[in-house]
């Protein structure tokens, strides 16, 4: 038995106009009640014969992911601890912004095989892939928690910097991508997605040249040595190569690379990795993100002060470079990537 947000809007229109011979509206009135209606049975769709429901009910389910646990914080942070349907847990978080929206933190796969030192989730290797429906079904429950409408959208902005890398699950990534963008849909435009990556070759190009999303470089080292240290995997790809790739990364008018870089106490926040800093974001058309490392149990970090954060940011705005810092939120309820899960399974 399939689940039928699985399908994709092609996939979908083959089995309702192709397999159950249905005229070609069907499916565009099953696609709506799925992604905007958010139906978790066939019976809730009121507009289809009973005759088509039961044919669906017969071939198909409706399989969201199920809330393990919810954290609100005081600043307004949600975070999510979904289980999927093979008991694999995952996390998704509601981060609020300006006039009462919000942006959406996706997880694309269960752990993450890149081991970067600094992450909850790398620090629990690999599991699997994730599947369109997994990774939309995010976006589902917390609408639902939301009480998001196509009338009233609260949840404005999504980024893929959840659990896992985007680009070792490119093909799952992607057709979630062009469901996304469905103007009947989900219907969020390419420019309110953001798909994060911490240097992967393969799928950079494709990512590009689909126009689906904006890119965003987890960059944190500004050696290669750095890199290697904090972020081993990713260090396979040397830091000059991957310069030299964005450096022809296809750009749409006014559009700008983002680099995100966590400030680590005492490893990567001095004056001299600033100016290192000033050199790379040099190398392409690009805008920075500064994000104060949130500490985890276990992990051998901490955060900078609060002189020397204010130092490495005036620095870059002394030559001219786009940083914004990025408030850590969330800290009262463990917002940071990986670190609910790990303490969930902790408990148990």
């Amino acid at each position: 038995m399939i689940n039928i947000l699985n399908l994709d809007y092609d996939q979908l229109a083959e089995l309702i106009n192709g397999e159950l011979k249905q005229p070609s509206f069907r499916t565009m009135q099953v696609w709506k009640w799925l992604w905007q209606r958010g139906a978790r049975s066939f019976e809730q769709m009121s507009n289809i014969s009973k005759e088509l429901r039961a044919e669906l009910a017969a071939r198909a389910v409706i399989v969201w992911p199920e809330v393990e646990r919810r954290q609100e914080s005081v600043d307004g942070t949600v975070k999510f601890l979904l289980r999927l349907c093979d008991g694999a847990l995952v996390e998704t978080v509601l981060i609020p912004g300006s006039k009462g929206r919000m942006t959406q933190c996706l997880s694309c796969q269960v752990g993450c095989a890149m081991a970067c030192t600094f992450c909850s989730t790398g620090q629990m290797g690999f599991e699997r892939n994730m599947n369109m429906a997994e990774i939309l079904g995010q976006i589902l429950v917390a609408r639902e928690y939301l009480g998001d409408t196509p009338e009233n959208p609260v949840l404005r902005n999504l980024v893929f910097m959840g659990m896992g890398e985007p680009l070792l699950n490119l093909q799952e990534v992607m057709r979630s991508l062009k469901a996304l963008n469905h103007e009947n849909g989900l219907s969020f435009s390419p420019r309110r997605i953001t798909v994060s990556t911490c240097g992967i070759k393969r799928g950079l190009v494709e990512l590009g040249e689909s126009g689906l999303a904006f890119l965003a470089i987890s960059l944190h080292a500004t050696t290669q040595e750095q890199r290697a240290e904090i972020m081993p995997k990713a260090a396979v790809w040397d830091l000059a190569d991957l310069m030299r790739t964005l450096q022809e990364y296809p750009l749409k008018a006014r559009e700008r690379l983002t680099f995100e870089y966590l400030l680590l106490g005492g490893v990567n926040d001095s004056l001299a990795d600033a100016k290192r800093l000033v050199q790379i974001m040099s190398m392409v058309k690009g805008k920075l993100n500064l994000i104060v490392y949130n500490p985890a149990k276990g992990l051998p970090y901490r955060a900078p002060t609060p002189q020397k954060v204010l130092e490495f940011e005036q620095y870059l705005w002394s030559k001219n470079i786009t940083a914004i810092l990025r408030q850590s939120k969330g800290q009262d309820i463990l917002a940071a990537c990986g670190q609910l899960k790990t303490e969930h399974i902790r408990e148990r």
